[in-house]
């Protein structure tokens, strides 16, 4: 596992060479700083709102990746006072789907920081989170000696096609997407990383119902107290060392937990599953857009009867989808 890592190190140096500085403010995170790390593509409509929420829950500084984007979304960044951007023109399939560029910048400023790693269409959902801002999730963390937390990606839906009600700049997602499978996931034990890898939900009911171990894996292990010798090393899905992925518990309880909110599934998608097919730079030659353009094609809808409307994360703890584990 250690040449594993020093592998995943010797990658994130190279690729890191790929990258471009177009606004660097790293000279202003503070020692205490919580850090959002993220890389995306055509992105500018999401962007408003996605730092908005993660100004709300208490980030102090964004570092982003932007992978040669042509609606102005590196610009608008760039104008951000507590953003910085780095841009890159390289394949996202050979920077192992943008995670060696992630890893080089983590690396490299996320050292002694508890690091955010997320889309830009996903939202972290914590227990308290209505009342208590990250810092005090964190500061948690800290005094309990955990290092990382999990959280399932939860893919959210809107009741009809997915095309029918156009997303706003600036706008609450979920004002559009509020609805979400409440079960259907299956869980299981990876015996080499120790994560847990959980499929399920819309994305396997309706685009992988005939090869459901073929879904996307939904667990993600997004909030780490950063040290310069970790790694990601599949997305969010797996760290290394291996340890950090024990974000469940082992002895019989309960050990505390988020949820990714996915805003996947706005009309936004048409364009982006026919961008990315073209590109094919996505993981097992784009084959998962493949599925959502023909869904789109065809109207269909993911939302059925047993879909559940969100409300906040108490609900969710009920459904045993998120636990607060032992903070009280």
């Amino acid at each position: 596992m250690r040449v594993r890592r020093r592998y995943w190190h010797v990658r994130a140096l190279r690729r890191g060479r790929q990258l471009e500085a177009l606004r660097r403010r790293t000279e202003r995170i503070g020692r205490r700083d919580i850090l959002v790390f993220a890389c995306c593509r055509n992105e500018r409509v999401r962007l408003p709102y996605f730092l908005d929420y993660y100004r709300r829950l208490g980030a102090d500084h964004f570092l982003f990746v932007d992978n040669g984007s042509d609606d102005g979304t590196a610009e608008y960044l760039a104008a951000q006072e507590d953003c910085s951007v780095w841009r890159t023109t390289a394949s996202y399939r050979r920077a192992a789907f943008g995670v060696d560029w992630v890893n080089r910048l983590l690396r490299r400023f996320g050292h002694g920081h508890w690091c955010l790693t997320v889309d830009v269409d996903e939202f972290l959902v914590y227990p308290y989170c209505d009342s208590r801002p990250l810092r005090a999730l964190c500061d948690w963390l800290d005094a309990s000696a955990i290092r990382s937390f999990g959280a399932m990606l939860l893919d959210m839906y809107p009741r009809g096609p997915v095309t029918d009600q156009p997303y706003r700049e600036g706008q609450d997602p979920f004002e559009i997407a509020p609805w979400f499978d409440a079960r259907n996931y299956q869980f299981e034990r990876n015996p080499l990383l120790w994560n847990l890898w959980i499929q399920g939900g819309p994305r396997s009911r309706v685009f992988f119902a005939d090869a459901p171990e073929q879904a996307p894996a939904l667990n993600k292990t997004p909030l780490v107290r950063w040290d310069r010798n970790y790694a990601y090393v599949s997305s969010t899905h797996a760290l290394l060392p291996r340890g950090l992925n024990q974000t469940y518990a082992t002895d019989g309880g309960e050990k505390a937990s988020g949820i990714l909110l996915h805003a996947k599934f706005l009309h936004t998608l048409a364009a982006k599953a026919s961008e990315e097919l073209k590109r094919g730079e996505h993981y097992a030659d784009s084959r998962e857009y493949a599925a959502y353009a023909e869904a789109i094609g065809a109207d269909r809808t993911l939302w059925c009867k047993w879909s559940e409307r969100y409300v906040n994360w108490r609900q969710l703890e009920i459904l045993g989808l998120i636990s607060k584990g032992n903070w009280a």
